[in-house]
This record gives C-alpha cells, structure tokens and sequence, in this order.
C-alpha cells in the first residue's frame, strides 16, 4: 500500500476517491518512563523511552489507517497526517488519517512543474 503526504503520487493518476480512513491507538503513561522523564527535565535530553513510544503509537495507528484501507479496495492512502490528543488524564491519542484512492494507469509524463 502507498502512502503520502502529498495529495498525489509521482508517476500514478488518481482514478477515484474512496473516502477517508483513520487509525488510531490510545496509550497510557507509565510510571518508569515518568521517573526517567522527571530526571530528564532536571539534566536535559532526549526521554529515549517517550521517543519509542510514540513511534510505536505512530506504527499502530499508521497500520490501522492501511487495513481500513485495504478493507475499502484501496491502492493508496494520500494527504496522510498525524495528530495526538489527551484523552484522559495520563492518556493520550495518536491518529493517522488521510484518503483512500484507486490508482489508474501509470502517467507516462511527470506533472508540469510548479510555476
């Protein structure tokens, strides 16, 4: 499955649009990343373990977007985007959502190039 953050795909004509799919996945906070993150306001850098969990939070709601896709008959997500929303204390929500589409035949040309 395609996936972009462009509303096109080089090299490929969009024949339909087939609507719009999310995925999501919400994640509770947890305690040993809160220690380790407390310590890290104090000394500064990276919260490694936060960092991992959102691009784990990333991958599931990217997943979840692509199978609501292929479940549409979809060749491509297009105009992909993420967004993260507190759901409830200590929760948080990441969300993956763009446009599922029918891919035509391949272009033969690229698109003119923006004046």
């Amino acid at each position: 499955m395609i996936t972009a953050t462009t509303e096109n795909i080089a090299g490929h004509l969009i024949s339909s649009h087939l609507g719009i799919v999310c995925g999501s996945t919400v994640r509770a906070k947890h305690v040993g990343r809160d220690i380790m993150a407390g310590l890290k306001t104090i000394v500064g850098g990276e919260v490694s373990g936060y960092t991992e969990m959102l691009q784990e939070s990333r991958n599931q709601a990217t997943d979840r977007m692509i199978s609501q896709a292929k479940a549409m008959g979809a060749d491509a997500v297009v105009n992909v985007r993420f967004t993260t929303s507190q759901v409830a204390q200590g929760m948080s929500e990441m969300l993956a959502y763009g446009n599922a589409v029918k891919l035509g035949k391949s272009s033969a040309t690229s698109p003119p190039p923006i004046a």
